[in-house]
């Protein structure tokens, strides 16, 4: 039993130095990349929801829906520059712990 406890205290421990020995420079990249993952899936909750589509007595067609979906993408990311729903920042802290070796 001690054995499988100081087994999990140096996993523990190994991911924690993986965090901290982050390097400064990936940081921002990491973070971006995050980012890009909220807006992402701002964007594809947006289009489930039906944001900024038009009813049908002024349907503009298929050049419509390419701008609607332009505009449902530029909106998600308008979101998470204003702070988004928190998605980002879990996902940069998982990423920042993972191996290297993945």
């Amino acid at each position: 039993m001690t054995d499988s406890i100081a087994a999990a205290q140096m996993r523990l421990s190994g991911t924690q130095a993986r965090a901290q020995d982050l390097p400064q420079a990936q940081e921002p990249a990491l973070r971006q990349v995050s980012s890009q993952l909220e807006a992402l899936f701002l964007a594809e909750m947006l289009k489930a929801s039906g944001f900024g589509e038009v009813s049908e007595s002024f349907g503009g067609g298929q050049g419509e829906a390419q701008f609607t979906s332009f505009l449902q993408d530029v909106q998600a990311e308008r979101m998470v520059q204003a702070g988004g729903i928190g998605l980002a920042e879990s996902l940069f802290n998982a990423l920042k712990e993972m191996p290297d070796d993945l």
